[in-house]
C-alpha cells in the first residue's frame, strides 16, 4: 500500500509540472500596456527589460493592451527593427495589426501567437517610427516548449477565387485574390483548455492526498 502512495505520489507531481509547461497568454508591458505619449516622448514602459526574464515558447500568445494611436509590427527582419519601419519589409517576414480600427484613441487588445522558432521583433511604426525610436520596441527569443498546439498549426485557406462571369457577359478567365496574413493569424483562447486541465490535476491531486491519508 505504501508503494501505491508514493507511485500516487509521482503521478500527481508529474501532472503538476506538465500543467506548469501548458501555454501561456504573455500581457505585453503588464499593466503598463502598449501606450507611447507623445508629449514626453517616452513608451509606458521599458519593453526590453519586461521580456527579458520570460520564457516564450510555441504556441505562447503576445497580448497587446493598446489603443489605435499605436501599432503593433511583428517582424523576423532585424533590418526592419533597427530602421522602425516597414517600408523595405516583404509580406513574408513582416505582419502588422491594428486591431481593425482606423480612428486616433479606439482602445484595442491585439493577440499575436507565437508560431515560428527563433528572434523576433516588436514594435511600433506611427508616427514615422518615433514611437519605437524611443522605446515602443522590443525582441524575443521563441522556443520549441511543447511544440504548437493543434488550433494553430493548421495549413492556411487556399486563396479566393473569383467565380467565373455569366455566359451573357463573355467568359472571362477566374482571378485570385490574396492577401499577406500572419501565420496562425486566427485568435484561439487556449486558457479555457488550460483552466480545465488545472482543475482536472487539482481533483486528483486531492483524490490522492485523502486516499494516502486513509491508508
Amino acid at each position: 500500500m505504501k508503494s501505491m502512495a508514493a507511485l500516487l505520489s509521482i503521478f500527481a507531481v508529474a501532472l503538476l509540472i506538465n500543467a506548469a509547461e501548458a501555454y501561456t497568454n504573455y500581457t505585453v508591458g503588464d499593466a503598463a500596456g502598449w501606450f507611447f505619449n507623445s508629449t514626453t516622448k517616452k513608451a509606458s514602459a521599458k519593453y526590453d527589460a519586461w521580456a527579458a526574464n520570460k520564457t516564450f515558447n510555441l504556441g505562447d500568445y503576445l497580448i497587446f493592451n493598446t489603443n489605435s494611436n499605436q501599432s503593433v509590427i511583428q517582424t523576423y527582419n532585424e533590418t526592419t527593427y533597427k530602421n522602425c519601419t516597414t517600408d523595405y519589409s516583404s509580406d513574408s517576414d513582416t505582419f502588422k495589426y491594428n486591431g481593425g480600427v482606423d480612428q486616433f484613441g479606439v482602445p484595442s487588445i491585439i493577440a499575436v501567437p507565437l508560431t515560428i522558432l527563433g528572434t523576433q521583433y516588436y514594435f511600433s511604426d506611427a508616427s514615422d517610427g518615433e514611437q519605437c525610436r524611443h522605446g515602443l520596441a522590443f525582441k524575443i527569443k521563441v522556443n520549441r516548449g511543447l511544440g504548437l498546439p493543434p488550433s494553430l498549426n493548421q495549413p492556411p485557406p487556399p486563396p479566393y477565387s473569383r467565380p467565373p462571369a455569366p455566359a451573357d457577359e463573355g467568359q472571362s478567365p477566374p482571378t485570385t485574390v490574396g492577401t499577406a496574413s500572419p501565420p496562425g493569424n486566427g485568435v484561439t483562447n487556449t486558457s479555457a483548455n488550460g483552466s480545465w486541465f488545472g482543475f482536472l490535476i487539482l481533483v486528483i491531486y486531492h483524490f490522492i492526498i485523502h486516499h494516502i491519508a486513509t491508508l
